[in-house]
């Protein structure tokens, strides 16, 4: 099979024998694959793949299962970027009515990431307010639909006008525009606090993002794009009885995360399939142009998610 593998610090097309399936997992013919953040990682040597695991990068992908026939998507701990992948069958959902591949492809390590972390780690509820940094990424615009259709009130935070634009477009209450406003000034004046804070920036938004907490309020950690360290002030914590938390996805068990499958066909796959959620695809490329693809995500200026296409 063709597939992506990582050399000096670089992605070059090969050739690869297709993998085998172990017991409880399934091969699957790849026809999209989706571009993350933690690839760009492994190919810097930054986030290496669990052991055991394929080094070809690749986090989610949507193709067809060479056992059953049945179009899927599946969250990967590694193996995307190829023509065939292999799949924990628990990990794997069936692509939404209404979809396409790539859409599919752009949904596994967004839909994981927001329900574990923003619903179960930070427990948002219906009425409550979400404070998503990042709000124009894949994780970000994934966060906003999902935060609206379970009722709550979505704030996020963004770059750019245009990114603040098409937060609000996918129904973000309130965009504020990082770059020209302070963040949290400004919620204080709109709203005055939120109750959860699904945070991949880090450093020292941690304590400003703190700051403007409600009582009872829940933090959680997703990436730290701008520090690994901050500084939290404690008697803010004590005082509002905040929760500060977080995860990671990837070396998670299995049997972790097809519960998390289970939850999320039951409770979000029919919100996607009524349209109240959808990927927002910024742009797609093929296999051949995987490295391409990681620079557009590494420039910045995407809206949503960018997605490898195989024939």
């Amino acid at each position: 099979m063709k597939a992506i593998e990582i050399k000096g610090n670089a992605l070059h097309l090969t050739e690869r024998p297709v993998p085998v399936p172990g017991p409880d997992e399934t091969l699957i013919r790849v026809q999209a694959a989706g571009i993350n953040r933690p690839d760009i990682l492994q190919r810097l040597g930054k986030y290496p793949p669990p052991p055991g695991m394929t080094d070809i990068p690749g986090l989610e992908v949507a193709g067809i299962r060479e056992d059953t026939g049945e179009a899927v998507c599946a969250l990967l701990a590694g193996g995307g970027y190829a023509e065939y992948a292999v799949a924990p069958a628990g990990q794997c959902l069936p692509v939404p009515k209404g979809l396409s591949m790539e859409e599919a492809a752009a949904l596994p390590e967004c839909v994981f990431t927001v329900w574990n972390n923003l619903f179960l780690r930070g427990g948002l509820k219906a009425g409550e307010s979400a404070l998503i940094h990042g709000g124009a990424s894949g994780i970000g615009t994934t966060a906003i639909q999902m935060a609206k259709a379970f009722g709550a009130r979505a704030i996020v935070t963004a770059g750019t006008e245009e990114k603040c634009n098409a937060c609000r477009k996918l129904g973000a209450d309130i965009a504020i525009n990082y770059r020209t406003s302070n963040f949290a000034n400004e919620i204080k004046k709109i709203c005055g606090g939120v109750d959860v804070v699904l945070d991949m920036v880090g450093g020292d938004y941690v304590p400003r993002s703190i700051e403007i907490m409600n009582p009872d309020g829940r933090h959680v950690s997703i990436a730290y794009l701008n520090g690994a360290k901050a500084e939290v002030p404690i008697p803010s914590i004590m005082q509002k009885r905040l929760t500060l938390t977080g995860s990671t996805l990837r070396a998670r068990p299995v049997e972790e995360k097809a519960a998390l499958a289970r939850d999320l066909k039951e409770k979000v796959w029919p919100l996607i399939e009524a349209g109240k959620i959808r990927p927002v695809i910024f742009k797609t490329f093929p296999l051949a142009e995987a490295a391409e693809a990681q620079a557009a995500l590494e420039g910045g200026g995407h809206i949503g998610k960018i997605v490898l296409s195989l024939p």
